[in-house]
């Protein structure tokens, strides 16, 4: 392989999103992270669990998309749950990212908890789990420090239904695309989502936010 071709690999490519993010993994991690979109592909193919088929593509919407949350959340220590889960996204990158971190992966639908479920085993994730079950009707024994979600349609319907999980100090988490300028005006009283915060994805040419909303008790 030529030298340009490796650049072209999606090994080079994470490598490059991690060094503009100056994110350093825990060793292992790289490869664990491939080892996830190997493993999304072949799943992908029966599951239907992306619409994005191509790995260099996925580098940068899935990984690193995921990733570039790390340095908003670094002030909310604790347990994370990402609500929505899906395909596993961000909440793989996260676990895989963090592992002192404990990591929740919930989603509603049972053929995708059955991919997270084998993925955890296959990463060797000793730090994340599974819940299957509506959002809005799961009452966990501990609340967590994060809730995020990159799967919820809007800021309202995330809110409502997953507002319960967080924390008396925790935080609400929702990934976003463009400016949710419309989503914001709607947000109920009692919840603060004024922490907006632009993302700048390596290899990604397109708006990126995060929301951070606190809710009152």
């Amino acid at each position: 392989m030529t030298p340009q071709a490796e650049r072209r690999t999606p090994q080079a490519a994470l490598q490059r999103g991690l060094d503009e993010l100056a994110l350093a993994l825990p060793a292992g991690g790289t490869e664990k992270l491939l080892a996830y979109l190997e493993l999304l592909a072949k799943w992908n193919k029966t599951y239907n669990l992306t619409a994005i088929r191509d790995p260099m593509q996925a580098v940068s919407h899935h990984l690193l998309d995921s990733l570039t949350v790390l340095r908003e959340l670094q002030g909310h220590a604790g347990t994370l749950v990402d609500v929505g889960s899906g395909a596993g996204l961000p909440g793989i990158p996260l676990a895989i990212a963090e592992p002192a971190r404990r990591v929740t992966l919930n989603d509603a639908n049972e053929k995708k908890c059955a991919f997270l479920r084998q993925a955890v085993i296959e990463l060797g994730l000793c730090n994340a789990d599974v819940h299957v079950g509506r959002a809005e009707n799961w009452r966990p024994a501990e609340r967590f420090a994060v809730v995020i979600t990159r799967g919820f349609a809007s800021l309202v319907k995330f809110l409502a239904a997953c507002r319960h999980l967080a924390a008396p100090a925790g935080v609400l988490a929702a990934m976003k695309g463009a400016y949710p300028e419309a989503e914001l005006a709607e947000v109920p009283a009692g919840c603060d989502c004024s922490d907006v915060r632009r993302l700048k994805v390596p290899l990604l040419d397109a708006e990126r936010h995060l929301v951070l909303c606190r809710v009152g008790a």
